[in-house]
């Protein structure tokens, strides 16, 4: 597989996104692309076997990302990017340059992008890191999330948080079986109508916290509902279990799949088109194909999307995939 591969809703090439969307091919989805949704590597302090850029070379290349990026929205398209924490060389200090390198990227003026908003996805199975500080020397606290930074090239991108609803707590169900509550002026000086918690609307609305996992056991997890279905799918364990199977090592930094169909689901619609131009295995367009969205995946690595393949082959989801 030299090129990649293409199914009835997408399409994975096989090149550096740089080069691949600065391709005369590619002048046909400009201005067409509804959500860039993607995970480009970590400024990691050491090499890894997915590779990496360091310092002020990684902080140059992601804001050189943003006017190639800017060029393939629509009007009202959104950009959804997740950046890890970094930790200064042998020093127990987090590095400034994924807030450094956000913050070029989204001030870049040839793209005219602005922030819409920061979310925290919480991942309490997260391996303890960095090793050192936390395991070795016990100075710090396992860093257990990620930040996904949501930008746009308009004040007002396409997003309709009804289509997130998280399910009604257990408190909240009662108030509207009761249909009373504590009304009036609150501390915070709100003021809390006698009827303005007491109308049903499908849901409660999501927090910016995404939780992959509950954080409290005694509170059941609230994703919503099409989430719930991919955070509890047997897909991930398909995909894992077929690598085993084939000798493949997955790739070491997944987008989870609950994380990917949230934004999906939240900015855009059915029949939109949604690009990822750090593939991997290709969460991206899996979700994207299983919700009814047209989607792009650009990958580098030649064995990432080999192994992207796997998904694909998840008879559940019952796509028609060709290599090209």
């Amino acid at each position: 597989m030299n090129k990649g591969y293409k199914t009835d809703l997408g399409n994975y090439h096989i090149g550096y996104c740089e080069n691949i969307l600065n391709n005369n091919s590619f002048k046909k989805v400009k201005n067409k692309v509804q959500l860039i949704l993607t995970s480009p590597p970590f400024p990691l302090n050491s090499k890894k076997k997915y590779g990496n850029l360091n310092g002020n070379e990684y902080k140059k290349w992601i804001e050189s990302l943003a006017p190639i990026f800017s060029d393939f929205l629509t009007e009202n398209g959104s950009i959804v990017i997740e950046l890890g924490n970094a930790w200064e060389p042998k020093k127990p200090i987090q590095s400034l340059l994924p807030l450094e390198s956000l913050m070029a990227f989204v001030g870049n003026k040839k793209a005219n992008l602005r922030l819409c908003q920061e979310f925290v996805c919480y991942n309490p199975s997260r391996l303890p890191s960095p090793a050192q500080w936390v395991t070795v020397n016990r100075i710090r606290t396992i860093d257990s999330y990620t930040r996904v930074w949501w930008m746009a090239n308009s004040d007002f991108p396409k997003a309709d948080n009804r289509k997130i609803l998280r399910p009604y707590s257990k408190s909240m169900e009662a108030l509207l079986k009761r249909k009373t509550y504590n009304s009036g002026k609150r501390p915070s000086e709100h003021i809390i109508g006698e009827k303005s918690f007491l109308k049903r609307n499908g849901g409660s609305i999501t927090h910016n916290v995404i939780e992959l996992e509950q954080i409290d056991d005694d509170r059941d997890i609230r994703l919503p509902k099409n989430i719930f279905s991919f955070a509890n799918t047997n897909s991930n364990d398909y995909f894992l279990k077929l690598c085993r199977e084939k000798g493949m090592p997955p790739h070491p930094a997944r987008m989870p799949l609950s994380l990917a169909a949230f934004f999906i689901e939240f900015l855009t619609d059915e029949g939109d088109l949604v690009l990822d131009p750090f593939g991997g295995t290709n969460t991206t367009g899996y979700c994207a194909e299983k919700l009814g969205r047209k989607w792009i995946a650009i990958e580098a690595d030649k064995k990432y999307a080999e192994q992207s393949l796997l998904r694909f082959s998840d008879p559940k989801l019952n796509a028609k995939v060709k290599i090209l």
